[in-house]
C-alpha cells in the first residue's frame, strides 16, 4: 500500500525559497512568473491495512509543522 503527502506552506507563510526560485527564474527572462510556492512531497510504502488516520497521524506528529505547514495524502 502506498501514500503520497504533499506538504506546503500555509497562505501568509513567507516562503523564502519560492521567492528565490521566482527571482532566479526572472533573471532567466522568465518573466511571467509572478509568484511562487516551494514544498515536499513525501511517498511512503505501507503495511496492508493502514488506515488513512494513521498516516494522518503521522504528518501531525512528524512529516509537517503544522503550525506554518498543511498537507494533502493520497492513499492508494
Amino acid at each position: 500500500m502506498k501514500a503520497r503527502i504533499h506538504v506546503m506552506l500555509k497562505t501568509g507563510v513567507l516562503d523564502p525559497q519560492g521567492e528565490a526560485v521566482r527571482h532566479a527564474l526572472g533573471a532567466m527572462g522568465f518573466d511571467g512568473v509572478f509568484s511562487v510556492r516551494q514544498g515536499k512531497v513525501i511517498d511512503l510504502d505501507l503495511a496492508d491495512g493502514t488506515s488513512e488516520d494513521q498516516v494522518r497521524d503521522m504528518c501531525e506528529k512528524l512529516l509537517a509543522n503544522t503550525v506554518i505547514e498543511r498537507y494533502d495524502i493520497e492513499m492508494g
